[in-house]
């Protein structure tokens, strides 16, 4: 009996000792019940550059209708067909649920944070304002994708069938609120989110900079429709906006799923040979002895003599079925897991300053000098040399009168990897032409914006009819408001 009870008293030492063990053995380590908003903040950038990185047809095919790719086999999405994988619902869920929800969520997190004097309030703000910048990125982009979206009524857990608001109305809001943060945005030296911001690594200024230069390209956006707030707007931010490509917004993907690259993810780990280079892309650069192709693309054997090689660049016909191995690919080093997203940069910056300086707006420099800056930078990003002989082509070279032919085209080519940039400006700018995908007739029938989601039209339904209305139809060929010509 005495071995008895020493026994239980035994078991009932190891029992105490153990229950950590076993409350840490029930509890899953990778999933933790107290998210901090900096965690949110990481979680909203990463979800940001994955859509804008991602080749994966049922996310976005922006690099298809920017006429960058075409695919090889299944068709569908270079046809303008977004119906069949729901292509307008999971841009609607990215957007919404896996950007701008968390963003909410870590502002609202954050501002409830202790205050002190490791955590300013300046710090806080700070935190804040940059997570405002991000939510004024992401809006413009749905705005850019469909028109009117949801935006006042937007991510209310209590309103799940949100109303639509007008679109230059959002424009026109997104303005404000960027300035508001630049405004918050304290000066050097205060702290912001530090590791947890996976593009500046917490550095203040350069989201000043990254601020200011998010005002240029809204304000670029509307200067066909208000020329006036568009003026505005670009010259108050030209100052405080990127100077070089060290100001770049690049989102740091890392070496190894599920952090590396969409594209090193969809194309390369998942072994698919979906895309190759498109026609219209690859003839206008052949066309200017364009040397940044050596790093868009690679080259393909096109002899029809047996046993004589002769490699050149060949896209394939747009829309069209295009044989993976007769065209060429998508250059090795974009495919690598650390190429990085591309959020904004400083030659994307350069094309948009360029426009505004032909528009009249005073932003420093001609017209001229800032389109020859914004090639030079672009051929700067790919390390593809001196680009003086390129810009003296009289194709290249920058004309008053062709304004808007040479800005549209030189940034449709430089904008390549950011497919809904380029065909945003395609869309503003009305060049380069085309090409007809099979399943349509002539340009006219060439998409200006993404249709609705289907889930919007059946749960939503009020609201999708009246926002529908609105824009003049939910039409794939509907324009955007700044989308004059």
């Amino acid at each position: 009996m005495k071995n008895k009870y020493l026994f239980i008293f035994a078991l009932s030492l190891v029992l105490a000792g153990c229950t950590k063990d076993f409350e840490e053995f029930n509890t899953d380590q990778k999933k933790p019940e107290t998210v901090t908003g900096e965690m949110l903040f990481s979680s909203a950038q990463k979800a940001l550059a994955d859509q804008i990185s991602t080749p994966n047809v049922n996310r976005n095919i922006f690099e298809l209708w920017a006429q960058y790719w075409t695919e090889t086999t299944y068709t569908d999405e270079a046809n303008y067909d977004i119906i069949n994988r729901t292509i307008a619902d999971y841009t609607f869920q990215v957007y919404y649920l896996d950007v701008l929800r968390d963003l909410k969520e870590a502002a609202t997190l954050i501002s409830t944070e202790e205050i002190n004097e490791v955590n300013t309030q300046a710090d806080v703000n700070n935190k804040l304002a940059i997570i405002e910048l991000l939510v004024v990125y992401s809006y413009q982009n749905l705005v850019d994708i469909f028109g009117n979206v949801p935006y006042t009524k937007a991510l209310d857990i209590n309103n799940l069938l949100p109303a639509y608001d007008d679109a230059k109305t959002i424009y026109t809001d997104l303005i404000s609120r960027t300035n508001a943060a630049l405004t918050t945005l304290a000066a050097t030296g205060n702290a912001g989110f530090g590791p947890a911001d996976l593009i500046y690594g917490g550095d203040i200024d350069a989201w000043i900079r990254f601020g200011n230069s998010l005002k240029i390209k809204l304000g670029i956006s509307i200067a066909d429709e208000d020329a006036g707030l568009a003026q505005s707007t670009i010259e108050s931010a030209v100052a405080g906006a990127f100077t070089s490509h060290d100001d770049d917004a690049l989102f740091a993907f890392q070496g190894s799923v599920p952090n590396a690259n969409k594209m090193y993810e969809e194309i390369i780990k998942s072994g698919r040979k979906d895309f190759v280079a498109a026609n219209t892309l690859v003839d206008i650069m052949n066309g200017l002895d364009d040397p940044r192709l050596e790093f868009y693309f690679t080259q393909v054997d096109t002899s029809t003599e047996q046993g004589v090689e002769k490699l050149a660049y060949l896209g394939g016909a747009y829309g069209e079925t295009s044989p993976y191995t007769q065209y060429s690919h998508i250059d090795e080093a974009i495919l690598k897991p650390t190429f990085p997203g591309l959020i904004l940069t400083y030659d994307q910056l350069l094309f948009y300053l360029a426009e505004a300086a032909q528009r009249g707006f005073s932003v420093g420099a001609t017209a001229a000098d800032l389109y020859n800056e914004a090639v030079q930078a672009s051929f700067d990003f790919w390390d593809a040399g001196d680009a003086s002989a390129y810009i003296a082509q009289p194709d290249v070279a920058y004309d008053a009168v062709t304004w808007k032919e040479k800005i549209a085209t030189q940034s449709w080519i430089a904008f390549y990897l950011r497919g809904l940039e380029g065909y945003t400006q395609w869309r503003r700018l009305d060049a380069p032409t085309m090409n007809i995908a099979p399943t349509i007739t002539d340009a006219s029938e060439i998409p200006t914006r993404f249709t609705y989601p289907i889930n919007e039209q059946t749960l939503n339904a009020d609201n999708y009819f009246q926002a529908a209305a609105a824009i003049g139809g939910d039409e794939l060929t509907t324009k955007i408001f700044w989308d004059k010509n």
